[in-house]
């Protein structure tokens, strides 16, 4: 079931033990501490007895919940039941079906990222649901899940979270609730537990030793990552490139699939283009052009601009590169999607124009960061200026209770959310490659 390397330190085992009389189950802490394998051995032991049929297993979208949850690095519900579970339709919703000591159980896969996301788990009442990255997840949602489970006749709610800053919604307006409530009654039933890095027993010292080089120990991603520490962000967001511009600039680019993203800008804002190459084993993401048009209030005069440069910018880039895989951008903008179609037909042109992923900006702004810090990012010299301007421009919104870039046209965000476009449908195995295992040469 586990092999003997991720065997249980004490505090998780403890964790899980008070798992199986505890109604609200949180486990908080840095990257690759745990958090999911510990919480999914306590949902699996308490589904394999559980008098209910049907339970929830969601996060931001289904996508995060199947791969946190479900396959968990091997270590999921799927490795814990393996032969005994099936995929599934349940009503017309994606599910699993699951073989357990009291009978065939129905688990329930959701999103919970939109502020509509509540209205996919109405109606069904649940024994249990493990909802991981919660403070991902929308408020109505985590509140919908705790009405959906109050008739349960053994209720269990997982959550799993990486820090934020200490006045992220999650702290301030739900986990302080319960931990006031526990204060005032010991028997309350909330079990939190922090972990990080160290109580992996899975990561061998070689490893760990591997990890820990490519983080700078006085950055705010050490505190949170490593340490599992609730850090605020702070003035600007992407350091690295401010305080060492030249170490990220090439004039020979890797080019693997390339990829462009675009951000239609609204009022006061520009239309951007980013176009980058992904090295097709995700080892590293190099910038090859990036291309603004000037702000202009005219809606006519705009549409033609976007027309303009965006040729002139696919031109450049097949010109230097000799093709372009993809584009992505907001596809709810149909009148400057025909636009963009209007000039790739003119050029004899068959790239596909899909529909951006659109990531939370708190996920991007890390996802950009652990590039910069473990120097798998390069910039094309001359031709990205407005991308690398853009990055060493922006700010934290001190307003903001998350990671979020201040939008108020005083910096370039538009340029930053066309580089997100083009890159971000990878972030995951981009990630995934280049902390465990694609910084070692």
């Amino acid at each position: 079931m586990f092999n003997e390397l991720a065997r249980p330190c004490k505090k998780q085992s403890d964790y899980i033990k008070k798992c199986q009389t505890s109604w609200l189950n949180i486990a908080e802490g840095g990257k690759r501490g745990g958090k999911n394998v510990t919480n999914d051995l306590a949902f699996c032991i308490a589904l394999e007895n559980h008098p209910n049929k049907l339970h929830l297993v969601a996060g931001y979208d289904t996508s995060s919940a199947k791969l946190n949850i479900l396959d968990c690095d091997g270590f999921g519900i799927l490795n814990y039941f393996s032969g005994r579970c099936k995929e599934g339709k349940y009503k017309n919703r994606e599910c699993l079906y699951i073989n357990t000591k009291t009978g065939v159980k129905v688990l329930l896969i959701s999103g919970g990222g939109k502020a509509n996301s509540y209205k996919s788990i109405k109606g069904n009442t649940y024994g249990m649901a493990y909802i991981t990255e919660a403070n991902e997840c929308h408020p109505d949602f985590l509140k919908e899940v705790e009405d959906r489970t109050i008739s349960s006749d053994d209720r269990k709610i997982f959550h799993d979270l990486n820090p934020k800053s200490p006045k992220h919604w999650y702290y301030t307006d739900y986990l302080d609730f319960h931990e006031r409530q526990q204060k005032d009654n010991p028997n309350y039933g909330l079990n939190y537990c922090h972990f990080n890095i160290f109580d992996n027993m899975s990561i061998s010292n070689e490893k760990l030793k591997k990890v820990l080089s490519t983080y700078d120990k006085s950055s705010i991603w050490y505190s949170r990552d490593i340490l599992g520490k609730r850090v605020a962000n702070e003035s600007f967001l992407f350091r690295p490139i401010i305080e060492n511009e030249l170490e990220y600039i090439t004039e020979t680019p890797k080019i693997g699939y390339i990829s462009m993203g675009i951000d239609f800008g609204g009022n006061n804002s520009a239309h951007s283009f980013v176009t980058s190459s992904i090295m097709r084993d995700f080892s590293e993401v190099n910038v090859l052009r990036s291309d603004k048009t000037p702000i202009i209030d005219d809606i006519h005069k705009k549409l033609k601009q976007l027309k303009e440069v965006f040729k002139r910018h696919l031109l450049f880039v097949l010109n230097k590169y000799g093709k372009i895989d993809i584009i992505w951008a907001d596809c709810a903008e149909q009148i400057l999607i025909s636009a963009l179609q209007e000039v790739l037909d003119e050029l004899g042109l068959s790239i596909p124009i899909k529909d951006s992923v659109k990531t939370p900006i708190s996920g991007r702004i890390y996802a950009i960061n652990m590039l910069l810090m473990i120097k798998k990012i390069k910039f094309v010299k001359n031709d990205t200026e407005t991308i690398v301007r853009a990055l060493q421009e922006a700010v934290q919104d001190s307003e903001a209770d998350d990671d979020r870039w201040l939008d108020d046209g005083t910096s370039d965000i538009d340029s930053i959310d066309g580089f997100n476009y083009g890159i971000e449908y990878w972030f995951k195995q981009i990630l995934k490659v280049v902390l465990e295992g694609g910084y070692s040469e």
